[in-house]
């Protein structure tokens, strides 16, 4: 009878075992670190990363062009040119087209996703477009416009610009919810637009609290969640239905690209301090900085694999600055011929 009893309760336990969820790893002990360092061709400066998930591929906005990059070989596959005063791409996975925004040209450049080859260039009424985001469920493509301070509208399918959208201010990066609504940063005000996509038009704005010149972007969709990093080295966390502040971190300095793992859970924000700050949740109302991991310096804009939880940052090393004159008072300092550097960073084992 004890014999049975004991065997009941073993197999009671062992049915218990196989049950039970696998307990998921905390946010909080994840960490990244640095994979690998891949040389890139040029010397010409960049501004946007974006990646492809859909074909595992990096995009990199070179001043007059495109480079793309194989994610898993880190070899250059193609070219995207004349794109003059490139900022950013965007990816319209559902109508395979990608679109860049181009600064100098006042123009928008489509692209097929498959072959690369250049379908159209779209003249556009903005001025200087810089952040640029294509929003699936309207299937519209927003370019914003920094020195006319809004936001030309383009319908994807047609290729055409549709409306204009007025801005109070200088907009930076944008993200969309599942709604549609577009959330824009606006540098110079402090403050996060927010736009209704069907209707092309501005309903509300968030003040971002301490944060002074919001530059990245990025969204939690499930838990409506807004990260803007800012030049005053904070984060902002507000929620995107009320605009209310739910955190504010400290990150490292010279911000300018922000991204969110859903699945780990985990907002980062790439410095150009050279640091790579990673913030993390036990839920939706708790945050903090759980690493700020070295990078290079100059590495602040970032493309991020949300597959494969992999972090890419571009940057290389500089000269001495030039002497201010009249023409250039603020010069810049010149790349270091064959320093260019794609930084990939990964989860640690």
């Amino acid at each position: 009878m004890l014999s049975k009893i004991i065997f009941r309760i073993f197999a009671g336990f062992c049915l218990f075992c196989i049950q039970a969820p696998a307990s998921a790893q905390s946010p909080t002990a994840i960490q990244f670190n640095l994979l690998a360092r891949h040389s890139i061709s040029g010397e010409e400066r960049w501004d946007y990363l974006t990646f492809d998930q859909k074909h595992r591929r990096i995009f990199l906005s070179r001043s007059t062009h495109v480079q793309v990059i194989d994610a898993d070989s880190a070899k250059e596959i193609g070219d995207i040119p004349d794109t003059a005063g490139v900022h950013g791409i965007a990816l319209a996975d559902d109508l395979n087209l990608g679109f860049t925004s181009n600064g100098k040209d006042n123009s928008v450049t489509v692209f097929d996703l498959t072959t690369l080859k250049v379908i159209k260039i779209i003249k556009i009424t903005g001025l200087n477009p810089d952040g640029i985001l294509y929003e699936p469920k309207l299937k519209r493509v927003f370019t914003l416009n920094g020195r006319s301070s809004n936001a030309t509208v383009i319908d994807a399918v047609s290729l055409n610009e549709i409306n204009t959208i007025v801005l109070e201010g200088k907009p930076e990066a944008a993200v969309s919810d599942a709604a549609g609504n577009i959330f824009v940063n606006i540098e110079d005000k402090n403050e996060i637009a927010v736009i209704d996509g069907v209707f092309n038009k501005v309903v509300t704005s968030y003040p971002i609290g301490k944060g002074v010149r919001p530059t990245g972007l990025a969204i939690d969709q499930k838990h409506n969640r807004l990260f803007t990093v800012c030049g005053n080295g904070k984060m902002e966390i507000l929620d995107s239905e009320t605009g209310r502040i739910v955190s504010e971190l400290p990150i490292g300095s010279g911000p300018d690209a922000a991204a969110f793992d859903s699945s780990l859970g985990i907002a980062f924000s790439s410095n150009g301090e050279g640091t790579l700050t990673l913030i993390t949740a036990p839920d939706a109302e708790h945050y903090s900085v759980t690493q700020n991991l070295a990078t290079q310096k100059g590495a602040r804009t970032m493309a991020y694999d949300s597959e494969n939880h992999r972090a890419y940052l571009l940057t290389a090393s500089f000269g001495d600055a030039p002497v201010a004159s009249k023409a250039e008072p603020k010069p810049r300092p010149a790349i270091i011929p064959k320093s260019v550097v794609l930084l990939e960073f990964a989860l640690k084992p």
